[in-house]
């Protein structure tokens, strides 16, 4: 589900305000004379106690806003056009000064990294409550629309890198991508809650599921929908599934394996998952595995943990989605959720390198005990079949070590 639409009425608004010329908009930002905002800020708080920040200036940079100095001037490079040409009145520091689009950056990113209250991050910036409110919103808003570019569903040449990676890494062929969900838990005024959103571990919560590829870059994503459905359900009201089903997605090339094995283009999911011909899950451990289904699964999981491991990073860096959300707009959530994966992908796209200490420990829904799903299609169930047969073949054939 992608996140709720800008009203008409809003974007109306916006247009009158480029189109009045006498408001002065789009040269607000000439007139800002703040002194450089990052010798501010490092010089308040980078002796917080109790919080292990660097020593060095640039590793500190990335400690308290996720990316370096040049991932962060390309992500100002995108939204500056929007934060330059709308400039509501609140937006001042203490002093009076207007707030650059770096400094209005950096609030937007310290608040999505820290996922500190919105008093907290204004205090180490030297702005109000209302101040850093309205400065993430407007840069959610902003990013959503200039970073749709990072996080599309690959063309036909970009996947065939993707499955040949897949393939030299994990041994498996026509592999476009490994998929999980995660719960963004949060609190609900009386009035809002419900069991659709009162999930199994009795937490109110939103799901984001999300399909990765060898670098665990996010290809799609779906949010928005009630933390209490399964994540079969969730998969089945994704815009993905139809696609799929519709032969939309995952329609490339048939890869002939050895013997005459054919194998359909597919990602791989854990338990919780269906069994479907483009969707692979491991064979069920409660009965006795032979060593065709033993050496699957061992080669399936190492792939599935991809998407785990890039939900560990997400909610790591952007500990926004890793905190109970105190009664979150849930038309606004989905935008919140989707700018923190476009810049989990920026990050990779850009080359840029997370902090050691970044990502979480266990496990991205700690707490949640693994769902599991009986539906096995018939096709589904001769495509694992044929794979399993190809990986223990392969598994002979190679020379020992």
């Amino acid at each position: 589900m992608a996140p709720a639409k800008k009203s008409k009425k809003t974007k109306k608004s916006s247009k009158k305000l480029k189109k009045n010329k006498s408001v002065g908009v789009v040269s607000v930002e000439p007139r800002v004379t703040e002194p450089d905002w990052w010798v501010s800020f490092w010089h308040k708080n980078s002796t917080t106690p109790g919080l292990s920040i660097p020593s060095n200036e640039e590793e500190g940079f990335k400690y308290f806003f996720r990316v370096a100095r040049k991932t962060f001037d390309y992500i100002c490079s995108l939204v500056r056009e929007d934060l330059v040409s709308r400039p509501p009145s609140g937006l001042i520091n203490i002093e009076g000064r207007l707030l650059s689009v770096e400094k209005q950056v950096a609030i937007a990113l310290r608040r999505l990294a820290s996922g500190e209250s919105q008093v907290s991050v204004g205090a180490s910036f030297g702005v109000g409550q209302s101040t850093v409110s309205q400065v993430t919103w407007r840069f959610i808003e902003a990013l959503e629309e200039r970073a749709k570019h990072h996080l599309k569903w690959p063309d036909s040449n970009r996947m065939e890198e993707i499955k040949s990676k897949f393939e030299a890494l994990f041994g498996l062929p026509n592999c476009c991508g490994a998929v999980d969900a995660t719960h963004i838990i949060m609190t609900l005024p009386a009035v809002q809650t419900s069991d659709d959103w009162c999930d199994q571990e009795s937490n109110y919560s939103m799901f984001l599921q999300g399909i990765v590829d060898h670098e665990m870059r996010f290809l799609d994503i779906v949010t928005g929908w009630p933390g209490g459905m399964t994540v079969s359900r969730l998969l089945k009201c994704s815009g993905f599934f139809r696609l799929c089903e519709a032969g939309e997605h995952l329609n490339g090339s048939i890869m002939t394996l050895s013997e005459g094995l054919e194998m359909r283009e597919f990602i791989v999911g854990g338990v919780a998952y269906p069994l479907l011909p483009w969707l692979i899950t491991p064979y069920e451990i409660n009965g006795l595995l032979t060593s065709m289904s033993t050496n699957f699964n061992a080669r399936h999981e190492v792939a599935r943990l991809l998407a785990v491991t890039a939900f560990l990073l997400l909610k790591g860096s952007w500990r926004i989605l890793n905190k109970v959300m105190w009664r979150p707009d849930k038309r606004k959530l989905p935008s919140i959720i989707l700018v923190c994966c476009l810049l989990h992908n920026i990050i990779i796209d850009c080359g840029d390198q997370l902090h050691p200490d970044v990502a979480l420990s266990g496990h991205h829904d700690l707490g949640y005990g693994e769902q599991c799903c009986k539906q096995v299609d018939p096709t589904g169930k001769t495509m694992r079949e044929n794979l399993a047969k190809y990986l223990l073949q392969s598994k002979e054939k190679a020379p020992a070590r």
